[in-house]
């Protein structure tokens, strides 16, 4: 936990980018009647039931002090598709970066190991030595500010059915793009030194 939160005390520097990262299952439903579109003095109104349509996979990364997100929408949630995500991150997104530090929570596929199996061992290793993982600790993924950010992707852009993964693309870049125009960015408040106040349950007795 001290390590995160040390980590979010630092200033920013765009040669040592810390970004959080995340996903989120989304469950394809589509509506079995046509809803009524909203007019006067009445809300749209649909159907309570719907149809389902399959499921996707949305990965997040977010820079918090640069007002940067991605969101990638994929098929499955695999070690490849995550090898692939810090790929992009240090091929494409931080190529002049000195390191990367990730922010992630302990899902088995966050794993230095899914790099060796998505790619041949020279690249795995090229890229993680550009990688710095900086985990969260068990039920504390609360402390991974790619969850703030999930849940105002859920409220902005996924509070309503959607039954195609081509519509969710659109949809959820259309949302990035806004945000990331904006430049709107995540003040964290939580710091060690509060942990410690707040927290004290967390750490072991002095003996």
């Amino acid at each position: 936990m001290e390590d995160v939160l040390e980590l979010y005390e630092q200033i920013y520097d765009p040669l040592l980018p810390v970004v959080c990262f995340d996903e989120k299952p989304v469950q394809l439903l589509g509506e079995t009647r046509v809803p009524r579109p909203p007019r006067r003095g009445r809300v749209q109104r649909y159907d309570y039931e719907y149809e389902r349509k399959g499921t996707a996979n949305i990965f997040l990364a977010v820079e918090p002090l640069a007002g940067w997100r991605q969101v990638t929408v994929t098929e499955h949630r695999t070690k490849l598709d995550f090898a692939a995500q810090m790929k992009q991150l240090v091929d494409v997104r931080y190529p002049d970066a000195k390191k990367v530090r990730v922010v992630l929570d302990n899902l088995n596929t966050h794993k230095a190991a899914s790099l060796y199996e998505a790619f041949p061992p020279a690249e795995a290793r090229r890229i993680l030595r550009r990688l710095e993982f900086h985990y969260t600790p068990k039920h504390g993924s609360w402390l991974d500010m790619a969850e703030i950010e999930l849940s105002v992707l859920g409220s902005q852009c996924l509070a309503r059915r959607i039954a195609e993964r081509e519509v969710l693309i659109e949809e959820t870049d259309a949302w990035q793009r806004a945000r990331n125009r904006d430049g709107t960015t995540i003040k964290w408040r939580f710091t060690v030194q509060q942990a410690r106040n707040k927290l004290p349950h967390l750490y072991p007795p002095i003996s």
